[in-house]
């Protein structure tokens, strides 16, 4: 029996998201991980990394995370050819990268305990 089409566009989305994640993962553990950072390694490594992500076909996000990632991995594709410092690079892309986390670490964890209005019953 052939899949639904609502199946097989749900797997493709997984797939791009998946392939988006770990294009993000790899180059943000190179660059915080590489001793010896030159802008040929990170062209070289994006080319590497470029390779896997085109092989899965680009799909419209909507959710605002994943908007997010999409812009952050096209940001670090559009660096690879770019004359900014390396340095500069490494630290626009960590703090980027780091707010990305930060806004999804943001909505998954929500501390209650300094809400007054939760105690007003007790008095």
């Amino acid at each position: 029996m052939a899949a639904s089409k609502k199946a097989i566009d749900n797997a493709s989305r997984l797939r791009y998201i998946r392939a988006l994640e770990r294009f993000h993962k790899s180059m943000i553990s190179y660059l915080a991980n590489t001793s010896e950072l030159t802008s040929e390694g990170y062209s070289k490594k994006v080319g590497n990394a470029l390779k896997l992500l085109n092989r899965v076909d680009s799909i419209p996000l909507y959710k605002g995370e994943l908007q997010d990632l999409q812009k952050l991995v096209q940001k670090m594709i559009a660096y690879k050819d770019s004359s900014t410092e390396i340095e500069d690079i490494k630290n626009d892309l960590l703090y980027s990268s780091n707010q990305l986390d930060k806004s999804k670490n943001a909505k998954r964890y929500k501390k209650d305990k300094h809400n007054s209005s939760k105690f007003q019953d007790w008095e």
